[in-house]
């Protein structure tokens, strides 16, 4: 009897010869007839690569939500998607996320599967695989990888790139040698995981438990503690009774829960880099989200969450002040985040963390203790930037951000890198250093290189933060005043194509503002004068440039934006 109930019924349920095709050569991996009787099949999307350190472990936890899921009566199956390594990848992990998403979605609508579980880790396999699974909108599951542990150096706790970069900037400035620095180099990644602060992949791994896409607790627990893999088995056994109640994707990626994401990045401190992974999600599942959503409703958001690299502490002392939960719960009892927003678990997301408490109160802080009043991401406008740049306040100087100060111009990352070091580079504390034609379309795939290195001789007078301006995105790892995303970017004409080394630029970070001291009349005469770039490029990289959109608008290809459900494909044999 065919059981219509689920989607795999298609291939596997019936006396068709197509029917018994499916089934036949399934079973040459050893399946017993009586997984095909009509069981919810249960894809494990995986992001396993040992060329993707923080997801080289994740093959160990796909064999837990196996366990969960024939615990459950259902019919895992698991299958690979491209991997995204942003500590390998070249010339950016960021230029082959929606190409990843595009690898899941057809691999889902092309294959008979009920239900998703995304096993995902680093930077972009988190918002690769969400997007891909919100453009078919099955019922779905995520489960993070973790942090790794916390790595220690000569007495020091070190955190993932936040140390680096500042480690690095000490060897410029003559403050450590570079011995000392490439000695560190063990220490500071010593278990699998991703980065153990509050970088990109923490700040995803936050966003989706947010979103009520993953089980509680799933954003903090490390990658090599027990309970990740207890998470991992529990998530399998979940998907399948998600796909038995029908609780698709759209029904949890709902306008209220992207505005609670954005509240919550600002409450731990998030990563930029959110900005555009939520803006590309919302506008997958078709939720109009803007940049300008980012600004009201993250900005007066207090950041209460004391790790790096906006505080001091690293992904394991999160979890073990009990992790994301109690944050949670925090801000739905001072009603900053709306607490009835449905989750994975069946049940609204103040349901999940009523019972949850903080354990210490200097990691995860009370309202009237905040590491910062203001966190949230600051979007900012101006003639510059006229669709939108942003900052990160709380990983910002205070004393920079009202500022003015001469533009000392960058024409490309390699450009950078050549004169940075130049002792006679007409530069000062007080100047605003510009990098430009990193952006989507002008590198290709916006690297993360907008916090430029400060100059030698300026880190070896003490000097730690300037005003950075760029098309690019930064680390979550990084910190500092810097304004990215700049659209549109310099290589498509945008008003960053037209500065000059000496403009006064100034920064107002209140205001929202951040101008060149340019009228009208002269920004007309460069803009005449300008001469755009050759982007002439092979292959994937010609096709990247020709439809990723801009950072203001989430840099999804544009023929991809769009809600749009799961199809069965119509072949009869």
């Amino acid at each position: 009897m065919k059981n219509d109930k689920f989607r795999s019924a298609e291939w596997f349920q019936g006396a068709y010869k197509g029917n018994y095709v499916h089934r036949s050569w399934m079973k040459n991996q050893g399946f017993p007839a009586d997984l095909f009787d009509g069981r919810p099949v249960i894809g494990i999307c995986n992001t396993w690569s040992e060329l993707t350190p923080c997801n080289a472990h994740l093959r160990e936890l796909a064999d837990f939500v196996k366990r969960g899921v024939y615990e459950a009566g259902g019919f895992p199956v698991e299958f690979p998607v491209m991997s995204l390594g942003e500590s390998n990848m070249r010339p950016a992990a960021m230029m082959f996320r929606n190409l990843a998403s595009m690898d899941v979605e057809e691999t889902v609508r092309a294959n008979p599967i009920d239900g998703l579980v995304l096993l995902v880790g680093c930077d972009k396999t988190t918002p690769a695989l969400v997007m891909g699974a919100a453009s078919c909108d099955l019922p779905t599951i995520v489960v993070s990888g973790g942090p790794m542990l916390t790595g220690t150096f000569r007495g020091q706790k070190l955190g993932s790139g936040t140390d680096m970069f500042r480690l690095s900037e000490e060897v410029k400035g003559g403050r450590l040698s570079s011995a000392d620095f490439l000695a560190s180099e063990a220490a500071m990644s010593r278990s699998a995981g991703s980065c153990n602060t509050m970088g990109t992949a923490s700040t995803m791994a936050c966003m989706v438990e947010s979103l009520g896409l993953a089980l509680p607790g799933n954003a903090a627990i490390p990658a090599v503690d027990s309970r990740r893999r207890t998470l991992s088995q529990l998530s399998g056994r979940r998907i399948v009774e998600m796909v038995r109640e029908g609780l698709n994707l759209s029904k949890l990626l709902t306008r209220v829960a992207f505005e609670n994401a954005i509240k919550i990045n600002g409450a731990v401190g998030g990563s930029t880099n959110a900005v555009i992974h939520l803006l590309a999600i919302a506008g997958r599942i078709g939720v109009d989200l803007t940049l300008e959503d980012w600004d009201h409703l993250g900005s007066d958001v207090p950041t209460l969450v004391n790790l790096m690299p906006s505080g001091k502490y690293l992904m394991e002392d999160f979890f073990a002040a009990g992790g994301l939960p109690p944050l949670l719960r925090q801000l739905c009892e001072a009603g900053l985040i709306n607490g009835t927003a449905q989750t994975v678990t069946g049940h609204s997301l103040y349901e999940n963390v009523a019972q949850e408490e903080a354990f210490d109160r200097d990691v995860i802080r009370p309202l009237d203790n905040a590491l910062t009043k203001q966190g949230g991401i600051a979007v900012l406008r101006g003639n510059i930037v006229p669709k939108g740049a942003v900052l990160k306040p709380s990983a910002a100087s205070p004393h920079l951000m009202q500022h003015s100060g001469r533009a000392v111009v960058f024409d490309s990352i390699e450009d950078y890198h050549a004169r940075i070091g130049d002792p006679d580079l007409d530069v000062d504390e007080s100047s605003v250093m510009v990098l430009r034609n990193c952006g989507p379309v002008g590198y290709p795939g916006m690297p993360e290189v907008a916090n430029m290195g400060l100059p030698p001789k300026l880190l070896q007078r003490g000097v730690k933060d300037m005003v950075r301006l760029s098309d690019a995105r930064m680390s979550g790892t990084a910190y500092g005043t810097v304004v990215l995303h700049a659209a549109p970017e310099a290589a498509i004409g945008g008003p960053l194509a037209l500065i000059r080394s000496g403009d006064i630029i100034t920064l107002d970070v209140a205001g929202r503002r951040i101008d060149v001291n340019l009228s009208p009349d002269e920004m007309d005469v460069r803009r005449h004068a300008w001469t755009p770039p050759d982007l002439k490029r092979d292959a994937y990289a010609q096709f990247f440039s020709d439809h990723v959109m801009q950072a203001d608008t989430g840099c999804d290809f544009d023929f991809l934006v769009g809600a749009r459900a799961t199809v069965i494909p119509r072949v009869f044999i």
